[in-house]
């Protein structure tokens, strides 16, 4: 059984603020179920994207106790911030249902669990 989108969240906001990273909900998506991305802004003009991973690629992962995982949405490594949010509300006319999670951290750690690429 999957772990709810808000429960996820509320858990993942903690953690980043445990581990010294500023993180804050944006917007709030469908409860139970709804896509997650994280934006990871470095502060310096840089920042990621991070989107679920495709549920082909955590199929393996799952033996590992991996719930989630995330890719970039991107190719780059660090994109512009004005990039990301534009890819954000592509993301929002195709999902209404989606949540947003703004991290701020120089370190550029996403404390997500990364698909291979």
């Amino acid at each position: 059984m999957r772990l709810r989108a808000d429960i996820w969240v509320a858990a993942y906001i903690r953690r980043c603020a445990v581990e010294g990273a500023y993180a804050v909900l944006r917007r709030r998506g469908a409860a139970e179920a709804g896509a997650i991305f994280v934006k990871l802004d470095r502060l310096d003009g840089r920042a990621a994207l991070y989107a679920p991973a495709p549920q082909s690629e955590l199929a393996e992962s799952a033996e590992r106790g991996v719930e989630r995982l995330w890719r970039r949405a991107h190719k780059e490594e660090w994109i512009e911030p004005g990039e990301a949010e534009r890819r954000l509300q592509r993301e929002i006319g195709f999902d209404p249902d989606l949540w947003i999670i703004e991290v701020e951290d120089r370190e550029g750690l996403p404390r997500l669990d990364l698909a291979a690429d």
